[in-house]
């Protein structure tokens, strides 16, 4: 026979059974239920089955008309089904029944389960402020084998399992004590038993396929605790600031309980997902939850810290996307891209700390954060609340598509911000040749924005800052881009391209903007989402700055039943709202949604904008921007306080009238544009619509660059998209588009003067 074997062990149920026999059927209890057995041959064995004989003495015991092969078949089917089970003879380790019955539970071996939590061995560290005696006798009252495990000597730590007890999963010791073990090439556990909270794991594996390390989770929790790291930047601290030990002894007891029965349980052999995980538990209200750990493989201790550099010399190559089902445009619905990415929120592992439903306003208002913006580089506690923009944000039709916004720009912003293993590339615009983009050609600064900058920073939010005269022969940090033009490499300053990058002692030059920063569902959907928001903010500028009056759009033409609901919110709010038509030369339909208030001493106009080949996806995409923007004017719109400091908003909302800025309105005697005035030709490939683009930019003189942004521990297509000579719709006056255009398109006779510009930057 196969399965059990005829032998001294002794056969019976799993100890977290208990069987019971009634009117010939079985049944087995226990803590997750109970399983009924139905079957004379199963009943009539049962109660031999108590653990107390041989397979051989239940072969005897059984009743003389039941066949031995039968009791041997039947006793192979409980064992197939994880039933029953063989226990020792050996009473060598004295382990007591709930004993046993736990690691049947867990679906070990007991007897092999026991053997290992007495024969194998543990090392306790302690790091900050821990109670390392009630450490010790908490892992020896479970019967473990304790070492000290200080000092730590990597050549002499001859244990199963280090533990790791702190006060701080930030504690900067925790670097030292993360390369220790990578020396040492075990498995080691990590838990913080003290507080309010209770924090268990990982269990960091150094090597294999779930590698992973400290450091891969610190790079994670130090990105949620900004206003922390603002504050103790601040007070010149050099790490964490632990707050007062909140605690009862009956949780403290208790917390540290928890962390030996997680060490008994890996060495007993036990093996499951959550211990791959940060296990949170909140004891005020007994709320807890497994945080997924996964290892980041460009880590410089666990990974390779080579995979972004070899990433970038590679080219960036696009192949034929097909779009998703549904009209979205993209590769994937907004439910595959959900669940495919979902695994990134988490305030403890996750890329995003969490994604939420701004309920401020009209459940129209499909508006959902995802935490702090990146790109607003805050450097400080007083920058934290000082833009419209300071939190990552998603806007759709439905809250799903929103959601997935959410989600899809805090990964933008995250992949975006400079981590350390960028290839940098040290020169100057003179020394590197023909391969360097002159930056100045991106930036779009005039002269004299360079000659009152000091005036101007002084008086306006960090993302209208106007940076020093770039020089020619000024050494500096610089990163590759791939040109999809001329299909090579091209050169930009680092200082441009991430979030965040080194900032040297003297000018500074350059400054990263979000501008063309884009994720997707595929590299072809990334990079199509860059260049629309370059077209996008370029038509914006050209008609905000020069204030020239733009057609209206006709929203009954789209017959979308959608727009109905939009007007008849704004309405119920006491507000009216319109949308204008300010597509560019570029001839790719971009939409500007406007909003006003009907009564009270201000209008408190704000505004969306959206572009898009198809000019109705422009016009929804205008159109959500404005009502993901709109709760913060509603939540505090007493025509004094607002959500934000931005002087450049505070301004424009106090001052700004649809009176005193005309070209707010529809052009007059200019019939309003619909969907059948834009020569929209429809198609079911990404690149097709990436290729159409660069083609119209290619038309006008215009170069498209592409930097690969994805991150191998996040996988969602990132990119940065660059195309010189685009304006961006923030305050840059220099020569170029933004006075050429506007005569071209015949909306001007004659470029409007530096002077004569819009006064009010936008600020979004």
């Amino acid at each position: 026979m196969t399965g059990i074997e005829v032998g001294s062990e002794r056969v019976g149920f799993k100890r977290h059974l208990r069987a019971e026999v009634g009117n010939g059927i079985t049944y087995l209890f226990s803590e997750r239920g109970m399983t009924t057995l139905r079957g004379a041959d199963i009943s009539s064995i049962t109660p031999l089955l108590d653990g107390t004989r041989s397979l051989e003495e239940l072969l005897d015991d059984t009743p003389q008309d039941m066949p031995r092969e039968k009791v041997e078949a039947v006793v192979n089917q409980l064992n197939e089904a994880g039933l029953i089970s063989v226990r020792r003879s050996d009473t060598e380790l004295n382990a007591d029944e709930p004993t046993l019955a736990y690691w049947d539970t867990a679906g070990l071996d007991a007897d092999e389960a026991v053997a290992s939590t007495v024969t194998k061995s543990i090392a306790v560290f302690t790091v900050g402020e821990v109670d390392t005696v009630a450490a010790w006798s908490a892992f020896r009252a479970a019967g473990l084998a304790v070492t000290a495990g200080m000092p730590l000597d990597p050549a002499h730590l001859d244990v199963d399992l280090p533990v790791v007890i702190c006060d701080d999963y930030l504690n900067p010791c925790l670097g030292e004590m993360a390369d220790a073990m990578q020396v040492v090439g075990i498995p080691w556990l990590l838990a913080k038993p003290a507080g309010a909270q209770l924090w268990i794991g990982p269990f960091f594996e150094p090597k294999g396929r779930n590698a992973s390390c400290w450091y891969c989770l610190a790079e994670r929790l130090r990105s949620h605790r900004l206003a922390e790291t603002c504050a103790v930047d601040e007070l010149g601290r050099p790490g964490p600031i632990s707050p007062p030990m909140a605690s009862v002894t009956p949780l403290s007891s208790a917390a540290m309980d928890l962390v030996a029965l997680e060490a008994t349980k890996w060495l007993a052999g036990q093996r499951y997902a959550g211990q791959r995980a940060v296990w949170v538990m909140d004891s005020l209200d007994l709320t807890s939850r497994h945080h997924e750990m996964r290892g980041r493989p460009q880590c410089g201790l666990c990974g390779d810290p080579d995979l972004m550099r070899e990433q970038v010399s590679r080219p960036v190559v696009l192949s034929s996307r097909t779009k998703a089902a549904g009209g979205w445009h993209r590769a994937l619905t907004p439910e595959e891209t959900l669940a495919r990415y979902q695994h990134l929120v988490s305030p403890v592992t996750g890329v995003i700390k969490e994604i939420h439903r701004d309920r401020r306003g009209p459940s129209l208002f499909q508006s959902y954060r995802s935490g702090q913006n990146s790109a607003s580089n805050v450097r400080s506690l007083d920058v934290l609340r000082a833009t419209l923009r300071m939190e990552n944000g998603g806007k759709g039709v439905t809250g799903l598509e929103a959601e997935v916004g959410a989600l899809c720009e805090a990964v933008e912003r995250y992949s975006g911000t400079y981590q350390g293993d960028e290839t940098r590339i040290r020169g100057s615009l003179e020394s590197l040749g023909e391969s360097a983009v002159d930056p100045r050609t991106v930036q779009g600064f005039h002269d004299r924005q360079f000659r009152d900058r000091t005036g101007w920073n002084a008086n306006h939010s960090q993302f209208q800052h106007v940076c020093d005269p770039f020089e020619d022969d000024a050494e500096l940090d610089w990163s590759p881009v791939w040109s999809l033009t001329a299909q090579t490499h091209r050169l930009l300053p680092t200082g441009m391209l991430y979030f965040g990058a080194p900032v040297e002692p003297g000018p500074r030059f350059v400054q990263a903007d979000s501008n063309g920063n884009a994720a997707g569902s595929s590299m072809e959907d990334a990079v199509l989402q860059g260049m629309l928001e370059l077209v996008e903010r370029d038509s914006v500028a050209l008609w905000w700055y020069n204030r020239t009056p733009v057609p209206g759009v006709d929203l009954d033409a789209f017959g979308d039943p959608w727009l109905t609901e939009v007007r008849d919110t704004y309405a119920a709010i006491d507000r009216d709202v319109w949308v204008l038509d300010v597509t560019a030369d570029l001839g790719i339909p971009t939409m500007a949604a406007v909003t006003r208030r009907r009564s009270g001493d201000r209008e408190d106009i704000m505004f969306g904008f959206g572009a898009h080949l198809d000019p109705r996806v422009a016009l929804r995409r205008a159109l959500t921007e404005l009502n993901q923007l709109m709760p913060a004017m509603i939540a505090k719109g007493d025509g004094d306080r607002y959500e934000c400091d931005d002087p450049d908003a505070l301004r424009w909302w106090r001052e700004a009238t649809v009176a005193n800025q005309p070209y707010l309105l529809p052009a007059e005697n200019v019939a309003p544009r619909g969907p059948a005035d834009h020569a929209y030709q429809p198609s079911n490939d990404l690149l097709t619509d990436v290729t159409r683009i660069q083609s119209l930019l290619a038309e006008r003189g215009m170069e498209v660059l592409v930097l690969d942004q994805t991150r191998p521990d996040v996988g969602m297509p990132v990119v940065k998209v660059i195309v010189p000579g685009l304006r961006h719709f923030w305050a840059r006056f220099g020569p170029g588009r933004l006075y050429d255009v506007p005569v071209q398109l015949g909306r001007l006779a004659a470029p409007t003067s530096y002077e004569e510009l819009n006064p009010f930057p936008l600020f979004m």
